[in-house]
């Protein structure tokens, strides 16, 4: 798939929209002032900085998975290979069937 570059304006509707720019009243250079008065979004907005805030990675699990070795003979491994993708955890299941 290839990206279209933007059509580059016209001089005339450059100026046009750079003339929308600076009617607009809300947007201004900040002054002295309004950086003095300035916070941080969690400091201006702590409910909403707590609704949104996130975690790093998956929650824990109360019993999360082992990694383990374990040598196996090569055609027990190639018979659970060639169940599909995940054949580490129809090998897990079994292994829990099997009661041991």
């Amino acid at each position: 798939m290839t990206k279209r570059k933007p059509e580059e304006l016209s001089d005339a509707e450059e100026a046009r929209v750079q003339a929308q720019i600076a009617a607009d009243p809300d947007d201004g250079e900040p002054t002295e002032a309004d950086l003095a008065r300035a916070k941080p979004f969690g400091r201006a907005f702590p409910a909403l900085m707590d609704s949104i805030k996130r975690s790093r990675g998956r929650p824990r699990k109360a019993e999360p998975k082992e990694a383990v070795t374990l040598r196996l003979d090569p055609h027990t491994l190639r018979k659970f290979k060639s169940t599909g993708e995940n054949w580490r955890a129809r090998m897990s299941e079994i292994l829990d069937k099997a009661k041991l």
